[in-house]
């Protein structure tokens, strides 16, 4: 069973940013694939990004290509959320999702375990 425990939300101004951090531990093999989720009020849960850490491959939802950049430290089995450029439609709860050693998703449904959310607020 692998636990997931995120931190560093919080609230932030427009064109401000923010680092969201992924602990994951309870996890047997060394090569994983994990997500970004986020999902706003009255909207469903929309990927953000995702990362691969044996192929190294990693891949953004449009509306955060170029702003955003996941990350993930191995040693520390964390995956990290850096956000830059925040923009009020930003804000939503943030999760982040493990779907062990396989290839990088983008569905809801192609994830095993989540974190249990992170509140991000962008004020103008």
């Amino acid at each position: 069973q692998v636990q997931l425990v995120e931190s560093g939300g919080g609230l932030v101004q427009a064109g401000g940013s923010l680092r969201l951090s992924c602990a994951a531990s309870g996890r047997t093999f060394s090569s994983y694939t994990m997500g970004w989720f986020r999902q706003a009020p009255g909207k469903e849960r929309e990927f953000v990004a995702g990362i691969s850490w044996s192929g190294g491959n990693t891949y953004y939802a449009d509306s955060v290509k170029g702003r955003f950049t996941i990350s993930g430290d191995n040693a520390k089995n964390t995956v990290y959320l850096q956000m830059n450029s925040l923009k009020l439609e930003d804000t939503a709860v943030y999760y982040c999702a493990d779907r062990g050693g396989r290839r990088l998703r983008v569905g809801v449904d192609e994830y095993d375990y989540w974190g249990q959310g992170n509140q991000v607020t962008v004020s103008s």
